[in-house]
């Protein structure tokens, strides 16, 4: 029964915070739901989920797709239900609500499950042969959020020229430079394009602009330090990631996390 958690910082536009399979599922009831979202599909047996005041029931191959902060529960309706499941993360994270239309539940039917289940397992396996990939983990778990999107089916991004050319570069310089006064218009220039153009890109794939994909992977960063260094100075924290000043700050955190960073350490302490 094989189950894996996120151990190092994001870097990465999307990543699987947890991911399992041949799960034998227990009871969970989680009345203020779970603070990312997460997948459950059934593998073999069937359990039953109560979610938003409906019943879903989920035979083998069918699955759940439940966004965060939503009470929820289930149990199995065989003596054996097992499972797979992943949760996503990622310095994206604010767009997944984008991506998905901002449906908080998503049901995947078997066909969907058969073409799911084998990304699932290929990243378990990942797991259980380390050294990761981080790079090819995030394009994994994007191709996984794609099955969710409705009438989308996406190219395989390792082998697409444009996102090789022009938004792996981005994001490198993003994540070696983005304490800087680092702009789109720069980003443009390094990859030898138009800021428009660029963020047409960082949409398509990222299903985000080019602007927003700096500024979650600022926040992102902003949070590990909020945690890691509860002392910082909230100015010092907002200079550290990039941010001009601690109102522009303070303004874009609640913006992407619903918090102020004050607020944030509290819940975190709380969490934990």
């Amino acid at each position: 029964m094989p189950i894996y958690f996120r151990s190092t910082p994001v870097n990465e536009p999307f990543a699987f915070d947890s991911i399992g399979n041949h799960w034998r599922q227990g009871m969970v009831c989680r009345p203020k739901g779970y603070p990312l979202y997460h997948y459950l599909q059934t593998e073999r047996g069937r359990g039953r989920i109560e979610v938003k005041n409906q019943t879903y029931i989920l035979n083998e191959g069918e699955g759940i797709l439940i966004a965060p902060f939503i009470s929820h529960s289930y149990l199995g309706e065989t003596e054996e239900w097992f499972t797979s499941f992943a949760t996503f993360t990622g310095t994206a994270e604010s767009t997944i609500p984008h991506i998905l239309k901002n449906r908080s539940i998503i049901f995947t039917d078997r066909e969907q499950g058969n073409r799911i289940s084998p990304i699932i397992s290929d990243v378990v396996q990942q797991y259980a042969a380390p050294p990761l990939n981080a790079r090819s983990l995030s394009i994994d778990c994007y191709s996984l959020l794609m099955h969710f999107v409705d009438g989308i089916y996406t190219s395989d991004l390792k082998n697409d020229p444009l996102y090789e050319r022009y938004i792996l570069p981005s994001i490198k310089e993003i994540e070696t430079n983005y304490h800087s006064k680092l702009t789109v218009q720069e980003l443009s220039q390094k990859v030898y394009v138009t800021p428009q153009y660029l963020s047409r890109l960082f949409g398509r794939f990222l299903g985000c602009s080019a602007y927003e994909y700096l500024t979650s992977f600022r926040i992102s960063k902003a949070r590990e330090l909020l945690i890691t260094h509860p002392r910082m100075e909230i100015q010092n924290v907002a200079h550290r990631t990039g941010f001009e000043d601690a109102s522009h700050f303070i303004a874009m955190f609640k913006k992407k996390t619903g918090t102020t960073p004050k607020e944030f350490r509290v819940l975190y302490r709380l969490r934990e």
